[in-house]
């Protein structure tokens, strides 16, 4: 169960559920089959990446979700831009 997010942390909710969208997006992955690797629900998902709305959530399932991702957690909390070679990598199948 999530907590409300304080206003000092709606900001960094939101980005980073914008940069885990991004990601997933540029990975070629649908919201489901990231859900799926991450073992997380698909609503769940949503919920993080939506972006007019800040929903915490633990950092297991960030850790989850960055591995799902092949990305360093740190990457994600950083993502303004993702660097080429986040980009470029390609993921395991």
């Amino acid at each position: 169960m999530s907590k409300e997010v304080s206003f000092k942390n709606r900001d960094r909710f939101i980005q980073l559920g914008i940069a885990i969208s991004t990601l997933r997006k540029i990975r070629g992955l649908s919201q489901e089959k990231l859900a799926e690797k991450a073992n997380i629900s698909r609503s769940l998902l949503g919920l993080i990446e939506a972006p007019n709305a800040a929903h915490s959530f633990s950092l297991e399932v960030l850790f989850d979700i960055a591995d799902a991702l092949d990305v360093d957690c740190i990457d994600l909390l950083n993502a303004s831009v993702f660097p080429d070679s986040i980009i470029n990598k390609k993921p395991d199948k």
